[in-house]
């Protein structure tokens, strides 16, 4: 094994679980997909993503349950198979529970999720929590799938046997929520359960459990459960990859399909807006800073918002009905072949919200090498700082063509975009596994949940925590970035009556975009775009907002930044300043390119060492080039 190698054996672990703030503490502890996220959201109000996939809660997270003048606090702790530690979540909750924990205190109570779609396993993590000693009781979550299939749990026994109190739940509809949130408050108060007998071993537990589903449940005389009936045609070989094709297909043509109409409003908006500030602000510096570093900066990106709105409705409506698990199940022969597994799916599926919660989501992958390979590739994943540059582009430049019946060319582009992204990410696994990053796969398994009804209220909730994030970043990053562009833009001052494109060019901007001019000129790109290049370090959807000044300035044309593209021209030569050639090549950088410095950041945190980002970027950047290069010649050739 190589050094670098090695060095995967040594990756940083930590959890950010705040400290001790005085009140009591109730650890939600349970396994993953069993409905923690969503009594957590229920008991603190907040708006904790909640998923119908493993892994969804990948740190502690804490919020505040409030009885009138009584509160406790609430801890979210990581989901879990049982104490075995393989992961670096299944640890955090160990050592939490277990007072060894150097970032939280040991809980004072433990409210105890039961998986009613699957009982005998979570019966098993159970055993392992009671032994445990400390003030517990249990929420039975999916109490109505359990009457739905023709079962019988009997939870006034399952109480008397375990001793602890038992609260039937149905969190989707809010049945049985109040009832443990108030006894909750009172949770330092619930009895420490006596277990008549050593629950040490695999063994031990399993045996345990058996005797008290055998006591307490009723198996319905005929399983009528219409899941495996789905699940024969869904995972089958050759139908389930073609019906994640079409599902796929649908997703990204309704991202150009539904959002299109919501955009030319945001579009005339941000320009009306702007135009009318510029209309009673009198002319000068100040007022070219509001209307186009700030309206335009912002608003160019921010006009993509439905589209990203869209994306993730779509997407977490695919996760609360239960295909995504699903999806990983079928991604799990492929990823084997590449030198990954199944949970490195459920982490690369969050990098298409954000790399950087893709990047955490690694913790839940026990095997140390498949973990820094799966953040070593996950920035490949299309994230939504992608989506503004793709559509913006695609928009531009690619005729919206019938492809196959509802499919249209624009929206085929797209998913084909993601999937070279994917593609790309599962190439160099299998690259890293058989050179640097070597490692043996671990065995994956995952609960595959019954298909649900979704509940839109959780959905909308998880879409606009998503849109939330994108809304912050345009706050955090693409304004002050919108800014500090417009000044570099903007200075030094030309002469007066020097026209708008020259001053952009003798500009800090312009002279940073001429001087590496050379190395993308095989690529097709001028000085302008070498300026959103650089600036789109910052986070990828910078570019666009550089586009929207830079062409705005140039071109001061109200039809928006589709049209600017189209038709800006170079004033002195007249060349139009992006073709078709050139914005395929822009194309195909982000596709490659590593232009993300929170993405860096993270992964800085979560190895320890900046050895390995730097080495991401670096390759990353080296492929985005060639990409880039490769496909602006191979489109000149074909259009020449």
């Amino acid at each position: 094994m190589s050094s670098l190698s090695a060095d995967a054996d040594a990756i940083k672990t930590e959890t950010t679980v705040p400290k001790d703030d005085g009140k009591k503490t109730i650890a939600l502890v349970g396994s993953p997909n069993c409905g923690k996220s969503t009594i957590f959201n229920a008991f603190t109000g907040l708006s904790q993503k909640v998923g119908n996939y493993p892994g969804v809660t990948v740190e502690g997270k804490d919020g505040v349950l409030s009885r009138g003048e009584k509160s406790v606090r609430i801890l979210d702790l990581p989901g879990l198979y049982g104490f075995t530690a393989m992961s670096p979540d299944e640890a955090v909750v160990s050592d939490v529970l277990s007072g060894k924990s150097s970032f939280e205190k040991r809980p004072d109570a433990v409210l105890f999720v039961l998986d009613g779609s699957a009982l005998h396993r979570s019966l098993g993590l159970l055993a392992s929590v009671l032994s445990e000693g400390l003030p517990t009781a249990i929420a039975v979550t999916m109490y109505d799938e359990i009457k739905t299939r023709g079962a019988r749990l009997d939870v006034e026994k399952l109480s008397s046997m375990l001793g602890v109190p038992v609260f039937p739940v149905i969190g989707h509809r809010g049945i049985g929520i109040d009832e443990a949130a108030t006894a909750a408050i009172a949770g330092a108060s619930w009895p420490i359960p006596q277990v008549d007998r050593p629950l040490k071993t695999a063994a031990d537990r399993a045996g345990w459990s058996d005797s008290i589903l055998a006591a307490v449940y009723e198996e319905p005389a005929k399983d009528t459960r219409l899941t495996r009936k789905i699940d024969a045609v869904v995972l089958h070989p050759i139908v389930g990859p073609l019906i994640f094709f079409v599902v796929m297909a649908f997703l990204f043509q309704a991202i150009f399909t539904w959002a299109g109409p919501l955009m030319d409003l945001f579009s005339g908006a941000c320009s009306s807006f702007g135009a009318w500030v510029e209309s009673w602000s009198p002319p000068g510096l100040m007022t070219q800073l509001l209307v186009h570093g700030v309206i335009d900066g912002v608003g160019a990106v921010v006009v993509f918002l439905p589209q990203i709105m869209i994306l993730f409705f779509l997407i977490h409506l695919l996760e609360a009905v239960g295909y995504m698990s699903r999806a990983a199940f079928l991604a799990d022969r492929v990823m084997g072949f590449v030198g990954l597994q199944g949970r490195s799916f459920v982490a690369l599926l969050s990098c298409h919200a954000c790399a950087v919660p893709g990047i955490m989501a690694t913790r839940s992958i026990p095997s140390q090498t498949d973990r820094l390979k799966t953040m070593l590739v996950a920035p490949f994943m299309a994230c939504s700082a992608r989506l503004p540059v793709y559509a913006l582009l695609i928009g531009a430049f690619v005729p919206d063509l019938p492809v196959f019946g509802p499919l249209r060319s624009q929206g085929v582009l797209l998913l084909a975009l993601y999937v070279i992204g994917a593609l790309t990410a599962f190439l160099s696994s299998w690259v890293l596994s058989n050179t640097i990053v070597k490692g043996n796969l671990l065995p994956f398994y995952m609960e595959l949940p019954p298909y649900r009804w979704p509940t839109m209220k959780n959905v909308f909730l998880a879409m606009w925590h998503r849109v939330s994030i994108f809304i912050g970043r345009a706050g955090r990053v693409i304004l002050p970035a919108s800014i500090l562009l417009w000044g570099l833009m903007a200075f030094p001052r030309a002469d007066a009556g020097v026209s708008p494109s020259a001053q952009i060019e003798q500009s800090i901007a312009g002279r940073m975009g001429k001087a590496i001019e050379p190395m993308f000129a095989p690529a097709g790109f001028d000085w302008r775009i070498n300026i959103g290049i650089i600036a789109s370090l910052a986070a990828r959807e910078v570019v666009v907002s550089t586009l929207a000044q830079i062409y705005g300035i140039e071109g001061d044309n109200e039809d928006g930044l589709v049209q600017m593209l189209k038709n800006a021209k170079d004033p002195k030569t007249g060349r139009k300043l992006m073709d078709f050639p050139t914005a395929m090549a822009l194309i195909a950088f982000f596709i490659f390119a590593l232009q993300c410095v929170s993405t860096l950041a993270i992964m800085r945190r979560e190895t320890g060492t900046w050895k390995w980002p730097a080495f991401a970027f670096a390759y990353m950047s080296v492929m985005a080039w060639v990409a880039a290069v490769g496909t602006y010649q191979v489109s000149c050739m074909f259009l020449s």
